[in-house]
């Protein structure tokens, strides 16, 4: 959280520093032709530009807000196709786990819970690529139907829904481990049920946490070992079958004597949308490493093995399996900055909720403080733990099982005695009080202290963030004197070049004065 706002104010320095340093820094993008597309459909009708003053193509108030509309829709139902993918690796979790746990090899019998994990992160991952393709094309086809009236308008409204697709295919699924995962299960003898048949998933026994870490380990190794093999195992496969193609047309003597420029040629050409698979790779990795950051603190070390390792792979692609990009100007990162930004902001509250509710932090505290021997001391240490793990097990009688989920044994074989009642993680009331199986006031204490906690928590990071932007100047010292004295310098020349003009005058002046004023 600290360091993704430390990154972005560091970056806003090094812009300027490569802004100064390519003569960038009060460049200002000319007046954007119209997109021949956008020329083509609105070329019948036609308003004055108040800037250039010649008249160009009109689309009306209704036209381009109803095609935003239909757009922002098509945005909706795909979320709604991530939401329902999501669904179907729930419903695959819930029916795995019964069946593992009833499976003949007791090693998968007995890790259950990690068998489902894994298979179903494996199975997620391979679903998340498959829906990439298509929401490139859906992305692409919601853009053109908007009609955006110049090239950067295109590249903005594409470059957000690219984003906003694949960030909610890549983390729906961690957001759902994170935040719903085993909220819903009800308790023994009360069991919400799919269908009436399966039970819903629960967290592992040690926490919700250990499933969040799985999941994210998983698909961060996945997905950026995917990535490199594309970028580079794709082009040198390409670039292996035009030089098998050429052999065979010129033969390989013929081919030793093709000039550079043509070798250059044979090449592969840089894909359609130049540095934004880039750009986008390395957004999606910033927010994986953000965002739950607090749940896999393993994420920025991942991010940093792979980004020394992508430096070097993108610079061999660069030179030698693609051809040479065509350069072009630009100020900054465009609306890039600004999706970094509304990360950093997400991964506050993210991480917010990840301690209060995901964790075991809360809990332990108000056991500390109120109800464990070191209740109402005002102090916490190793010692006023003792009893936490009793405090947080409910007693059930097993009796209240429920048909479906009646135990095959009493348990006599194993302690002698039939089993009469068990324990689970949860705050409620003994099953022989008058209220059997309601929340506890423990479990009220906990709730009001993780929403207390989320409110403080988030205030409190964002005051800080919001220091730490204004303690860190945008400018390092070094480029703003060197601009102060770049300005200096320049108006030095200008007041020599007017004082010598003003000099120059004054001796013709004096001169022609002198002429007159001579005897004839």
């Amino acid at each position: 959280m600290y360091p993704a706002t430390v990154f972005l104010e560091f970056w806003k320095r090094r812009r300027a520093v490569l802004a100064y340093d390519w003569d960038l820094i009060d460049w200002e993008e000319e007046e954007e032709d119209v997109r021949p597309q956008f020329e083509a459909k609105y070329s019948k009708k036609e308003r004055m530009n108040p800037i250039s003053g010649k008249p160009e193509p009109y689309q009306a108030f209704t036209d381009k807000y109803s095609r935003l509309i239909v757009s922002a829709s098509g945005i909706f139902f795909m979320i709604l196709v991530v939401i329902a993918a999501v669904f179907g690796i729930v419903i695959y979790r819930v029916v795995t786990v019964s069946t593992f746990a009833a499976f003949d090899w007791a090693l998968i019998r007995n890790n259950s819970q990690v068998a489902t994990t894994g298979t179903a992160v494996c199975i997620n991952f391979c679903i998340i690529m498959l829906l990439n393709v298509l929401y490139e094309k859906v992305a692409l086809l919601l853009t053109n139907l908007e009609q955006p009236r110049t090239e950067s308008e295109w590249e903005n409204s594409f470059t957000l829904k690219m984003f906003l697709f694949q960030f909610v295919n890549l983390n729906s699924s961690t957001f759902y481990i994170a935040f719903f995962l085993g909220r819903f299960t009800g308790r023994p003898g009360a069991y919400i049920r799919l269908i009436n048949r399966w039970k819903l998933e629960e967290c592992h026994p040690s926490g919700c946490l250990i499933d969040l870490f799985m999941q994210m380990g998983i698909i961060m190794v996945l997905k950026q070992t995917w990535n490199n093999f594309m970028e580079l195992g794709y082009p040198l496969i390409q670039n292996w079958w035009t030089q098998r193609r050429l052999r065979k047309e010129f033969g390989q003597k013929a081919m030793d004597v093709f000039p550079q420029w043509e070798k250059d040629y044979n090449l592969q050409p840089m894909n359609t949308y130049g540095l934004f698979d880039e750009y986008l790779e390395m957004i999606l990795q910033f927010g994986f490493t953000t965002i739950f950051v607090a749940a896999f603190p393993l994420a920025p070390l991942l991010a940093l093995l792979n980004n020394i390792i992508e430096i070097r792979l993108d610079a061999f692609k660069f030179v030698t399996q693609w051809r040479r990009p065509l350069p072009s100007q630009a100020k900054d990162i465009g609306i890039w900055y600004g999706i970094l930004e509304g990360i950093g902001i997400l991964s506050v509250i993210s991480n917010a909720f990840v301690i209060a509710i995901t964790s075991d932090f809360i809990p332990r505290l108000v056991y500390a403080y109120k109800y464990g021997p070191c209740a109402g001391q005002g102090r916490a240490g190793e010692r006023c733990m003792m009893g936490y793990v009793n405090a947080s097990l409910s007693i059930f009688r097993v009796s209240d099982f429920e048909s479906k989920s009646q135990p095959r044994t009493n348990g006599s074989e194993l302690f002698g005695d039939p089993v009469r009642y068990c324990r689970y993680r949860d705050y409620r009331e003994d099953p022989n009080s008058e209220e059997p199986y309601s929340y506890t006031l423990q479990f009220w204490h906990v709730l009001a202290a993780r929403l207390a906690f989320i409110i403080v928590f988030e205030h409190m990071v964002f005051t800080i963030k919001n220091l730490i932007a204004y303690l860190i100047p945008d400018l390092p010292k070094d480029l703003r004197d060197r601009m102060r004295r770049e300005k200096y310098l320049i108006q030095e020349i200008m007041y020599e070049a007017e004082l010598e003009r003003l000099q120059k005058e004054k001796n013709e002046k004096k001169k022609k004065k002198n002429e007159k004023s001579s005897p004839q």
